[in-house]
């Protein structure tokens, strides 16, 4: 089998800027080679099966020769092996990509190239500045501020003085001096408005507004690092009146998520999108039970239950996946009533064609089983092998009939918890959306202090197995994922 390799643009760090080609190629790769500046939220698209390989390259210093990333590419595609190879902002802008398909192209190996979002855009535009504007500028021009090895940087600054555009350096906060120097020898105005901005479109993200005379001296002070880049020309005042990032109600906030890997999305996507730094913690997994002999002979004698009762999203989507694999569909459950726990388990029924008839006012095990307090029986109860009990004991004490399948189990992880620890050091919110993710988190640290860790929880039942390890906690006034954000941005 032949490989091939696909070099794709990351874009400058926010994953909502990846695009969906790129994500596509990154959820079909089996070998992802990646550089320092592919952010970690990216990184986690990458699948579990799919080894990686960082070649780390950065300012003045590559871990892995150039040389020796395109005898890696090469490698792997001659070993029949599908490669993405994942650069920061546009593969072709200043990112090496065609020095790195030209030993391919003498192979006769196959390749494709996904653009990316490049960062000469897209920073300035999340820190309100838009390169082009009718009132100050008619052109755009982007340059390297990085020389070569050994080299000196060689750009001719009279000739963009000359163009009066918008001047974006990427790659250039070593040489700011030089930069800011080369355009006032030009003759550019000292009092040109001018600005860096590092680590663009990430929560982390930072801007100096200043002119082009006090930018080095500024950027020194606020000891400015990479990745940044710099911009000159009268749009950088316009940062203030468009500035948009800054201003999300939870720019900047460190948060820890516990959700298993396939529920992360909807809680980080919503927390990212409002400006936060997340990092996915997944300290549980949701594993269906492929051997389940008690869930096939509930399904064999459907028709004898009155209620159908789901305790997570899961569930559901577990039931009728099973369901159709047997070759029965939705009209199957004709004739019964279905119990969700919740609002996200009743939409998952939706998909199915299935409509809840019972969803408690309180989303948690406790007020679902005082709602289900009158129902007669037989009940099927479809959920976690290890749930709460509260159903289970009022369907024993009202002596109403029902059978307790485990659809799934809930299984602990091990992430890895150098990523967490910086994070929680510097004060990270955690969220945990259940008991088990509480446990789960726990058992991933085992000996560190969680007294200084402040747990935001969906539940009192969440927040009472937090309590018991130590953990403050704040809780959300509703067991909903709003309810659960509304809640991080009281804290």
């Amino acid at each position: 089998m032949q490989g091939n390799v696909i070099l794709v643009g990351a874009g400058p760090g926010d994953p909502g800027l990846l695009t969906q080609r790129g994500r596509e190629a990154l959820s079909q790769a089996e070998v992802v080679v990646y550089d320092r500046l592919v952010s970690p939220a990216i990184l986690a698209l990458v699948p579990e099966k799919a080894r990686k390989i960082d070649v780390g390259k950065e300012a003045s210093h590559h871990k892995v020769p150039q040389e020796e990333i395109n005898q890696i590419l090469l490698r792997e595609a001659q070993a029949g092996r599908r490669v993405v190879r994942l650069k920061g902002g546009d593969p072709f802008l200043f990112g090496r990509g065609g020095e790195e398909l030209e030993l391919l192209a003498e192979a006769g190996l196959p390749f494709e190239v996904v653009p990316g979002v490049t960062s000469a855009l897209s920073v300035p535009a999340y820190a309100g500045i838009p390169v082009t504007h009718r009132d100050f500028c008619s052109s755009l021009h982007i340059i390297t501020g990085h020389a070569k090895a050994g080299a000196k940087l060689t750009i001719d600054f009279e000739a963009l003085k000359r163009t009066g555009g918008t001047l974006v350096f990427l790659m250039g906060v070593s040489a700011l001096p030089a930069i800011c120097r080369g355009l006032l020898d030009a003759g550019m105005a000292p009092q040109m408005p001018a600005a860096v901005i590092e680590r663009g479109t990430t929560p982390r993200q930072r801007k100096l507004i200043s002119t082009l005379e006090a930018l080095p001296q500024a950027a020194e002070e606020a000891k400015v690092e990479s990745p940044a880049i710099i911009v000159v020309g009268k749009v950088c005042t316009l940062s203030e009146k468009f500035d948009w990032f800054d201003h999300l109600p939870l720019k900047g906030r460190e948060l820890v998520v516990t959700r298993p890997k396939e529920r992360m999305g909807s809680l980080v996507g919503k927390l990212r999108a409002l400006g936060a730094s997340v990092t996915e913690y997944p300290c549980i997994a949701t594993v269906e039970r492929v051997e389940n002999p008690a869930l096939d002979a509930a399904m064999e004698a459907l028709s004898k239950y009155r209620w159908l009762v789901f305790t997570s999203p899961a569930g559901p989507e577990i039931f009728m996946k099973r369901l159709l694999a047997r070759g029965q569909d939705a009209r199957a459950v004709a004739g019964l009533k279905l119990a969700a726990i919740g609002p996200k388990t009743a939409q998952t029924l939706t998909r199915f064609g299935l409509r809840a008839d019972l969803v408690p006012a309180v989303y948690d095990s406790d007020h679902l089983a005082q709602a289900m307090e009158d129902v007669t029986g037989p009940v099927l109860l479809c959920r976690a092998s290890r749930g709460s009990d509260a159903l289970a004991k009022i369907f024993l004490a009202g002596g109403i009939p029902f059978d307790d399948v485990a659809c799934y189990d809930t299984k602990y992880e091990m992430p890895d918890a150098g990523a967490v620890l910086p994070r929680l050091a510097a004060g990270a919110l955690v969220t945990f959306t259940s008991a088990s993710t509480v446990e789960g988190f726990v058992k991933s640290l085992p000996g560190v202090d969680l007294s200084h860790i402040l747990g935001i929880c969906i539940g009192e039942k969440t927040a009472d197995k937090a309590r018991q390890y130590g953990i403050a906690v704040r809780v959300a006034r509703e067991a909903t994922i709003e309810s659960l954000i509304n809640t991080i941005k009281e804290v």
